[in-house]
C-alpha cells in the first residue's frame, strides 16, 4: 500500500524527510490501495487496487463527499477505460451522451448517431427528396382549376393526390413560412370539400438505393389554418416494388373513409404505419421512421396527406422543408444552393427557349438548330412547344422538334414560301418526370 495522510509531523530532518518521500510516493501512486485514503481531500486520486480484478485496478477521484470511478486501468495490456462521468462527454462503450460535445478532435470506431453538428447539416446531399422546401416552381407558382386534378406535377418534383379532380388549390406561399428557415412552403387550399388529399414525391433509384433494405426517417414542417376541421394529417414511407423508375405515380387505389388509411395500388407498400401526426396551427416538425424492407423494393414514394372526409372549404394546409434520409433521427433541414436544387430539378422537368431564322429561297425550304438541355436529363422527355414566340412565313406544321434525347432535341423551322423565315423566342418544355 503506498498511501499517506499528506499531513508532515514535527519531528527531526531525517524523519520529516522520510515522512515528505512517503507523501510523495502515495501522490506518484494515486494512493494505490485496497481502501480508501483515510484523510481524503476533494480532487485527490485513489488507485483502487484489486478491484475489479488483481491486474486491472479502478482510478477514483474524490468530490468531497463521494469516491467517483473515472476508469480502469489494465496493467496486463496497458490499456486504460474511461468511465461515464456525469455531465460530461468521457465515454464507454455503449454508453449514449446528450447535449454539447466540444473536442478540438474526435476519433470514433463505429456509429454516431446525432440530430446536428453544431445546430446546423451533418453532411452534403443526405436529403434524398428533391425541392423539399418547394423553392423551384418552373411550371408557375399556382395551380387552381384544371392544373390542379388527381396526380398531376405542380411545384417541381411533387405532385398532387386527391379523392377526385379540382379539390385542393396548390400555391407557392412565401407568407406561411416558418419564423426562421425556408422561404417557401406549399399551400394546399381546400376547394371541393369532404375530400381526402396530399402531395408526394417519387425518389428515383439512383437516389435511394442506399436507403432500401435501411432505418429512414421523413421529417417535415407543417401548419394548418384551423384545426376544426383538418385535424388528421398523416404521412407515409411507401416503397414500390415494381419496375425501378417505372413508377405508377396515383398510388392510391381507394381513399376510404376517414382516418382509416388509403388502399395502395399493386407494388405499393406503407412502410410505416401512419397516424395522426396533430398538426397544429404553429408551425412544428413532425416525423416518421421506418425500416425499407419490402421484398425487392426499387423506389421510395413520399407521401404527405389530409386524412379527413368533413374539410371546409378556404381551410389551408402548409408544408414545408420535406426530407428523406437515412437513420432513425430526423436532422436539420438541408439547405442546398438555389442553383444546384434548380439543377437537380432539372433532371426530371426544364424550360428553355428555342429560335430559327432563315431567307427562304421558297416554299419547303427549312433550317435547323439544336435545343440542349440546362443539364442532362434522366431520359429522353417528352418535348412541347408550350407558347408561341415571335413567327413569320413558317410551313404548317412548324416549328418542329425531333430526335429529343437526355441531352436536347433538332429544332426546324420550314418557310410557306420565300422570303424571311423564322420562329424566334419559343417557349419549350421537356418533362420526363417519375
Amino acid at each position: 500500500m503506498a498511501q499517506h495522510d499528506l499531513i508532515i509531523d514535527n519531528a527531526g530532518g531525517a524523519v520529516v524527510r522520510a515522512d515528505i518521500n512517503a507523501a510523495l510516493a502515495a501522490l506518484g501512486s494515486s494512493m494505490k490501495g485496497s481502501d480508501p485514503p483515510s484523510s481524503p481531500l476533494a480532487g485527490m486520486l485513489w488507485l483502487e487496487e484489486d478491484n475489479p480484478s488483481a491486474t486491472q485496478w479502478t482510478l477514483k477521484i474524490y468530490d468531497g463527499a463521494d469516491w467517483i470511478a473515472i476508469g480502469v486501468v489494465n496493467a496486463t495490456s496497458n490499456v486504460f477505460t474511461p468511465s461515464t462521468l456525469p455531465g460530461t462527454g468521457v465515454l464507454k462503450a455503449g454508453d449514449t451522451m446528450t447535449g454539447a460535445l466540444a473536442v478540438p478532435s474526435l476519433a470514433v470506431a463505429g456509429d454516431v448517431t446525432a440530430s446536428s453538428v453544431n445546430s446546423g447539416p451533418l453532411a452534403g446531399f443526405r436529403n434524398s427528396v428533391i425541392n423539399g422546401n418547394f423553392q423551384i416552381a418552373q411550371r408557375g407558382a399556382a395551380f387552381v382549376a384544371g392544373a390542379n386534378n388527381d396526380d398531376s406535377y405542380t411545384l417541381d418534383r411533387w405532385y398532387v393526390l386527391s379523392d377526385g379532380n379540382d379539390v385542393v388549390d396548390i400555391t407557392q406561399s412565401t407568407t406561411e413560412v416558418p419564423a426562421s428557415g425556408s422561404q417557401t412552403s406549399i399551400a394546399l387550399d381546400v376547394e371541393t370539400v369532404n375530400k381526402k388529399f396530399g402531395i408526394a414525391q417519387i425518389i428515383e433509384q439512383r437516389n435511394c438505393q442506399s436507403l432500401i433494405g435501411n432505418t429512414v426517417t421523413l421529417s417535415f414542417k407543417a401548419k394548418v389554418s384551423s384545426t376544426t376541421k383538418l385535424d388528421n394529417v398523416k404521412a407515409a414511407i411507401v416503397a414500390w416494388s415494381g419496375t425501378a423508375d417505372t413508377v405508377t405515380s396515383d398510388i392510391i387505389s381507394v381513399w376510404g373513409a376517414e382516418g382509416t388509411n388509403p388502399t395502395f395500388i399493386a407494388n405499393a407498400t406503407y412502410e410505416n404505419i401512419p397516424t395522426n401526426l396533430n398538426v397544429t396551427t404553429s408551425w412544428a416538425t413532425y416525423s416518421v421512421t421506418a425500416a425499407v424492407d419490402t421484398t425487392s423494393t426499387s423506389n421510395i414514394v413520399v407521401f404527405i396527406w389530409s386524412d379527413v372526409t368533413d374539410t371546409t372549404a378556404g381551410d389551408f394546409l402548409y408544408i414545408t422543408d420535406v426530407q428523406l434520409e437515412g437513420g432513425s433521427v430526423g436532422t436539420p433541414f438541408e439547405r442546398r444552393p438555389i442553383g444546384t436544387e434548380l439543377a437537380l430539378c432539372q433532371r426530371y422537368y426544364c424550360e428553355t427557349r428555342a429560335s430559327g431564322r432563315f431567307f427562304s429561297g421558297g416554299s419547303g425550304h427549312f433550317s435547323e438548330n439544336h435545343i440542349r438541355w440546362p443539364v442532362v436529363m434522366r431520359a429522353a422527355p417528352t418535348v412541347t412547344v408550350t407558347s408561341g414566340g415571335i413567327r413569320s412565313n413558317l410551313l404548317s406544321g412548324y416549328p418542329q422538334i425531333q430526335s429529343a434525347s437526355i441531352y436536347g432535341a433538332r429544332w426546324l423551322v420550314s418557310s410557306n414560301a420565300s422570303g424571311d423565315c423564322y420562329a424566334v423566342n419559343e417557349t419549350i418544355t421537356a418533362a420526363i418526370e417519375l
